[in-house]
């Protein structure tokens, strides 16, 4: 008998397969992170590829102090959230995910359901990357009988808010407190997406609320920006807001948009703008007539901060306007003002032709939806006639008249072609 010795090889099978010792040192650290991560003891190149392979879904009580790698935070951000613009953000991807990470939190917090430690216990781990948030929706607390007191409530009542029980939301003082670099905080109380279960308590921003939010903001002594918008923020709410924010050291702009400020709320701003840096106003869609209009004019006549003030959608009227419009011709801070749809008429347009004719700060100006009307729109081409500066002024609906419309339109033009030309010509600033 024959035998046939044959040697059967793997012709693909190679030493280089086998994974190096390092290789293998490296996987058992990743696959252990969690329990010691012993990331600041390896080489740079080693440090590389533990990061790469990091699972994004460790223990931010592991992660959030120990690493700082961009990259590992851009896939935490990306792999969580499809729209990811850290524009926004101080193009930090570490400051985008603790930002929105706390928000998310703040958002689906149900106060005497929801346990604080989700929200305390995170404060040492993004306090130092938290610059801005951005809260548009609070939760409500859940009450047991909630049920049998809808059941109890006439449909008229529940409309109108008759009947409500007191919900206050969860208080943000502990938090925004001990963010030390806070500098930007917008909030919105309300409940998205509610669907069949909408109720008017849920968009209740209660005293309570109120007065919470107000020792927080003033205690938050690095705040830049406040905006509190669509909150049903009162007279009340407001001079109470308003009381906390007297002299903050920091405070630059203040949103208080599409509420239910009347004038008394109005004039407790008015206090506000003298006694602040604030820079930018916006009391767009509140209900502030001529009584309000004509306390922000006097606080704006002795003013020397303000630049920006937006008092579109109320109803000012010719009084209130005449008032502003007085204001301006002392001022010389203001830049930009808004008082489209205010019931604006022919009295403002021709105290506002002054206006354009001695005032030297103003490059926006908005009066659309008004009826200032044809002789009005003619008063402001005269005035317009020597102005320089003015590179923005909108009239549309205002009832100027094509002709004047057409007319002020090219002036402004000119202004705007000028004021281009001009910043384009002027040196670099010198390094500091």
């Amino acid at each position: 008998s024959y035998y046939i010795h044959r040697v059967i090889e793997d012709p693909e099978w190679s030493l280089a397969t086998v994974p190096r010792l390092t290789e293998l040192c490296l996987q058992h650290i990743i696959h252990n992170f969690e329990k010691n991560p012993i990331l600041d003891r390896l080489l740079p190149e080693h440090q590389r590829k533990v990061l790469d392979k990091l699972s994004t879904g460790l223990p931010l009580a592991v992660t959030a102090n120990l690493i700082s790698d961009e990259d590992y935070w851009k896939r935490c951000c990306t792999e969580r959230w499809q729209a990811c613009d850290i524009s926004n953000y101080g193009d930090s991807w570490k400051q985008m995910f603790f930002e929105r990470h706390l928000e998310n939190i703040l958002k689906c917090f149900i106060p005497n359901t929801t346990d604080p430690n989700q929200v305390l216990g995170l404060i040492p781990l993004c306090k130092d990357y938290v610059r801005k948030l951005e809260v548009d929706q609070f939760l409500p607390p859940v009450h047991m009988d909630q049920k049998e007191e809808r059941d109890d409530l006439s449909d008229t009542g529940s409309d109108f808010g008759f009947g409500e029980v007191s919900m206050h939301h969860y208080d943000l003082g502990v938090l925004i407190t001990a963010l030390p670099h806070l500098e930007e905080l917008h909030l919105t109380y309300g409940v998205k997406d509610c669907g069949m279960n909408f109720e008017w308590n849920l968009f209740n921003f209660t005293h309570q609320d109120c007065c919470n939010l107000a020792v927080a903001v003033k205690m938050c002594h690095n705040l830049k920006v406040f905006k509190l918008t669509r909150s049903k923020v009162d007279d009340d709410k407001t001079r109470l807001l308003v009381r906390n924010l007297l002299d903050h050291p920091c405070l630059v702009e203040l949103n208080l948009s599409h509420n239910l400020i009347r004038d008394k709320g109005a004039q407790a701003v008015g206090k506000l703008i003298n006694r602040s840096r604030l820079q930018t106003l916006d009391l767009c869609n509140n209900q502030i007539h001529h009584l309000g209009a004509q306390a922000l004019a006097r606080a704006l006549a002795e003013n020397s901060t303000l630049t920006s003030l937006n008092l579109r959608l109320n109803c000012v009227e010719d009084k209130g306007g005449e008032a502003i419009g007085c204001a301006l011709l002392t001022n010389t801070t203001l830049k930009s003002i808004h008082l489209g749809s205010n019931n604006l008429s022919e009295p403002t347009a021709t105290l506002f032709s002054q206006v354009l004719a001695q005032n030297t700060t103003l490059t926006s100006i908005n009066f659309s939806c008004n009826h200032l009307g044809l002789d009005g729109g003619k008063q402001l081409l005269e005035g317009l006639a020597d102005n320089k500066t003015l590179t923005e002024f909108d009239l549309r609906l205002a009832e100027v008249g094509q002709e004047n419309e057409y007319l002020i339109h090219q002036i402004v033009w000119a202004n705007w072609e000028a004021a281009r030309l001009g910043s384009l010509q002027q040196p670099p600033p010198k390094p500091l």
